[in-house]
């Protein structure tokens, strides 16, 4: 039986190297051309395809709901899954791994921004063309999108400083009825604010003003929760933020001239797909960049030994009120964007389900990292809309699952690691050296 057990070992072991042999080579770029072509196989033959395979359409969601719907269609599902995605990006990827490198060793002589700009036009042009599909993947990515922004700025809080907040659907209710008023209010004949106080072709051109003001607005409400907060120590900021998050929401229901529980309806729908995806990684950036930065270093000091951190010199209630106010920010953000993105919401949207979706996609993706969070924000909203199909029975598969990732990998699937665009977008045997 031992001896079983160890062949096992070595074959796993074995298929494992074999499997990081075949990646290695591949560049980014090489991964992007793969999915880029799977999507334009997609959009000219996925329709026609699907129907061979007795399928009524192009499946939405690579399969899932399908084979969820109609177990019996569970082959023709993989079949579609295999012959449209996985193998046209695994050969497209291998086979132009050498001319990617060659591109991306040509472009180190350039400045990084060109080479980042390159990359992110891959990425948005497979966006773009997986989404125009159907009206529902527009709109699934435009919310996984959103839930990416809004699981970095909890990250900030729950992981890199390391307290436990359960402010950030508060934060986000702030900035959405903050960045509502403001579209509403100036560009809109709304039945709450009246006439439109400024020509509507404006507002798209000052919606970044809504959104910022949304982000400003959330990181001035939490100051009542960082001012009683960090002159305490232990859990007490739990406590504070949960709190915190209901006054906000019973705030909200009973002013009258923000809608009340009715809520607010007919945002303009100026947060689409290209403003949601600017927006987005622009707050990754930031966020990324102030992580690294000294400031983010001092937050790491004083989650590990505040005690020592302050022995250091370093002003640990001033870190982690800025961090806690800069995380409260883009939240705000988030929630403009999410306001504009449904074009409605009331004071039920940000309550207790918000705040487990939240704290699923930190932790499971992953703490301490930005990869983590886009992890964990992906893997949760694209697993909840595939599971849609079992109803009630999502919310028993998706804890489960959280609870086998607590089990064996408690600090999440991603965890403590940076996140290096130079090592992420320059060539591979660059980085083997």
């Amino acid at each position: 039986m031992e001896s079983t057990g160890d062949e096992l070992s070595i074959n796993g072991k074995l298929k494992s190297s074999r499997v990081r042999e075949f990646v290695a080579p591949i560049p980014l770029l090489s991964w992007l051309l793969g999915a880029l072509v799977a999507v334009a196989l997609e959009h000219y033959i996925g329709t026609s395809f699907a129907q061979t395979l007795g399928l009524r359409k192009a499946p939405m969601l690579f399969g899932f709901d399908i084979m969820l719907k109609q177990p019996t269609l569970i082959h023709s599902a993989l079949t579609y899954l295999v012959l449209i995605y996985f193998l046209p990006i695994i050969v497209v990827a291998r086979l132009s791994a050498a001319g990617m490198n060659g591109l991306a060793a040509i472009l180190i002589d350039y400045p990084l921004m060109l080479t980042v700009l390159i990359h992110l036009g891959m990425l948005y042009a497979i966006l773009h063309w997986w989404s125009n599909m159907s009206l529902y993947r527009a709109d699934v990515l435009r919310f996984t999108l959103i839930a990416v922004l809004l699981t970095l700025s909890l990250n900030l809080i729950n992981g890199y400083m390391g307290e436990f907040s359960c402010s950030h659907p508060g934060f986000m209710a702030l900035g959405a009825y903050a960045s509502s008023v403001f579209t509403l209010g100036l560009f809109a004949d709304d039945r709450v604010f009246g006439p439109a106080l400024l020509p509507q072709w404006l507002g798209p051109y000052l919606f970044p003003v809504a959104l910022v003001l949304g982000g400003v607005v959330a990181a001035v409400g939490a100051l009542a929760v960082a001012i009683p907060s960090f002159r305490t120590r232990g859990d007490y900021l739990a406590i504070i933020s949960l709190a915190f998050m209901f006054i906000v929401k019973s705030l909200i229901e009973n002013l009258e001239f923000v809608g009340g529980p009715r809520g607010l309806g007919d945002q303009p729908g100026w947060a689409n797909r290209p403003v949601v995806f600017v927006t987005v990684v622009l707050g990754i950036w930031i966020i990324n960049n102030f992580v690294r930065s000294t400031l983010g270093k001092a937050l790491n000091a004083v989650r590990d030994n505040e005690m020592a951190a302050d022995a250091m010199t370093v002003d640990t209630r001033q870190t982690k009120i800025t961090a806690f106010l800069f995380g409260a920010f883009w939240a705000g953000v988030a929630g403009g964007l999410y306001a504009h993105a449904l074009r409605y919401i009331n004071p039920g949207s940000f309550g207790i389900q918000m705040l487990a979706e939240g704290l699923a996609m930190v932790y499971f993706g992953g703490l301490n990292s930005v990869y983590g969070s886009i992890v964990g924000a992906c893997s949760i909203s694209l697993l909840g809309e595939m599971l849609r199909p079992l109803e009630l029975f999502k919310w028993i598969i998706i804890p489960l699952l959280l609870i086998l990732v607590m089990i064996f990998r408690p600090t999440g699937l991603i965890a403590f690691r940076e996140f290096d665009v130079k090592k992420l977008v320059r060539p591979k045997q660059a980085s083997d050296r």
